[in-house]
Parts: C-alpha cells; sequence; structure tokens
C-alpha cells in the first residue's frame, strides 16, 4: 500500500472513531441524556504514516468584519448549570489569555478570536461561570493519531457538556463545504488546543483537547488557541506517566491524576 493509500485509510479510520464527546447527542430532544461515543480517534495508522509527509493547518480565512453573531442550539441538560454566552457583536479579532490552574502545573493558553471567534467567545463565557472549576482532565490519549490531554467535562465521564452545542470553526471553514480536502488529514501542532467534538454536525460543547505532540486529524476539529512552552511542559509530563487503559490501548484516565482547579481569563 503507498503512503498516499494508507493517509486516505487512515482518514477513514478517523472519521469513524471520531466520537469524543464535548455534549450530548445532537440529534437528540434538548432534554434527552447524553448518549455520545466517547472513543477518541486513536486508530489512524499513525505508525505506518510519517506525520512530517501530513500537511500542515491551512492558512486561516480573511475575517468578514471585526465582529459576528454566534449560534448556539440546545445539547442536552447541562453538566453544570450555565447560561448562554452572548451571541450577537462578539469579537472576531485579538486574544485572550486564561489561566488553567491545574493539580499538575499551571496551564496557561492563549485562545484565537480570529480563528475560533463563536468558540472563545463560549470558553470564556464557561470559564466566567466557574464551568472549568474542580473539574477532572478525564482522559489521556498517548497513542495512534491523537496525542493529547481531554479535559473540560465537570461530570468526568467523557459525555457532559454546557447544555448547548454549536459549529465547528477553523479549520474547517477554510474547506469549501463538501470537497475532499475534509476527508484528508492535516497536522495539528504540538500545544494546539483544540475542541473535542461527536462526529456529528454542530457538536462542539464544552469539551477540548490539550494537545502535546503533533497529531493526525481530519480539519473538522476547531483549532481556538495555543498553550505556552511552560504549559505543554506540565501536560508532557502527565502523559509520560501514561494512562490507565481503561478506554483501550494508549486511552484512558491519566496515571497523574489532573484536576482543573480554576480557569481564569484576562
Amino acid at each position: 500500500m503507498t503512503v498516499g493509500a494508507r493517509i486516505r485509510v487512515a482518514a477513514v479510520s478517523a472519521a469513524v472513531l471520531a466520537c469524543v464527546a464535548g455534549c450530548a447527542d445532537p440529534l437528540a430532544s434538548p432534554s434527552a441524556e447524553p448518549t455520545t461515543s466517547t472513543r477518541s480517534p486513536t486508530d489512524t495508522g499513525r505508525d505506518a504514516v510519517d506525520p512530517s509527509r501530513i500537511g500542515a493547518l491551512p492558512s486561516v480565512p480573511p475575517l468578514e468584519g471585526p465582529v459576528v453573531d454566534c449560534r448556539y442550539l440546545p445539547g442536552g441538560p447541562a453538566a453544570r448549570p450555565v447560561t448562554l454566552p452572548p451571541r450577537t457583536g462578539i469579537h472576531a479579532t485579538g486574544t485572550v489569555v486564561v489561566d488553567l490552574a491545574t493539580s499538575g502545573g499551571p496551564v496557561g493558553v492563549v485562545l484565537d478570536r480570529e480563528k475560533a471567534p463563536c468558540t472563545v467567545n463560549s470558553f470564556i463565557a464557561l470559564a466566567g461561570q466557574g464551568f472549568f472549576d474542580d473539574t477532572p482532565c478525564h482522559r489521556l490519549v498517548t497513542s495512534g493519531a491523537l496525542r493529547a490531554l481531554q479535559c473540560g467535562d465537570p461530570s468526568g465521564t467523557g459525555t457532559g457538556g454546557p447544555g448547548y452545542r454549536f459549529a465547528t470553526e477553523y479549520p474547517e471553514t477554510d474547506y469549501p463545504p463538501k470537497v475532499s480536502g475534509l476527508g484528508e488529514i492535516v497536522r495539528y501542532p504540538r500545544g494546539t488546543v483544540v475542541m473535542a467534538h461527536t462526529g456529528r454536525p454542530a457538536s462542539n460543547g464544552s469539551q477540548f483537547f490539550l494537545v502535546y505532540a503533533d497529531s493526525m486529524l481530519p480539519p473538522t476539529y476547531t483549532v481556538f488557541g495555543r498553550m505556552t512552552e511552560d504549559a505543554v511542559a506540565v501536560v508532557e509530563k502527565v502523559a509520560a506517566s501514561g494512562d490507565d487503559g481503561s478506554g483501550s490501548a494508549g486511552v484512558g484516565a491519566p496515571n497523574i491524576p489532573v484536576r482543573i482547579d480554576t480557569a481564569t481569563g484576562h
């Protein structure tokens, strides 16, 4: 099998396993219990493909204006009660610094409104309401396509979310609808902060990945920020101790338990 063929097969596998829950099943009624699978997209033939041969993330699409409107839809019961984020006049330029004080050490992230204004808007709104405070990072992925610590579910089950859902943004927005680009995989670089989703349309919620090593995924996972180098070191230390294998090989709860004590934006 050629490298190109392996990459295409990898993309199909990633799509099949792309249920990385951030909220309830987006096709369920708003009052339905969360039913989303919590598997992470790990079976993508990473060992058979040189990550350096995978294309980089595309350029950020040009802004349509300095502000945007955002759409947040009902997404099942909330793991904690929150109010919806603002939906009109959302800033689409600049960055926001968020300090995650965790049991493993400080994790600083810089959120990029230009890449994903509605995602950043939601994250800041949740942080401001204490949604992430005293919550576990419930899953560590140490093999396959994704190398990341997954956080953002107060229930710690992998199915909890904020009670609403919303659409993916960059890099998916850089691809015209229904083109082959979404069937490929791209390299999400070390240090990237990425939204988790269920694999269904408009299923972003509150769960997110702290990517500690280059990862290979379809371009359907919203990139909305980057970790500082010190923050990456904290996650790398957690990853070095491995996971308990409760999900599958290389996927499970981190052997070093990690909790977000507070999430503070400024």
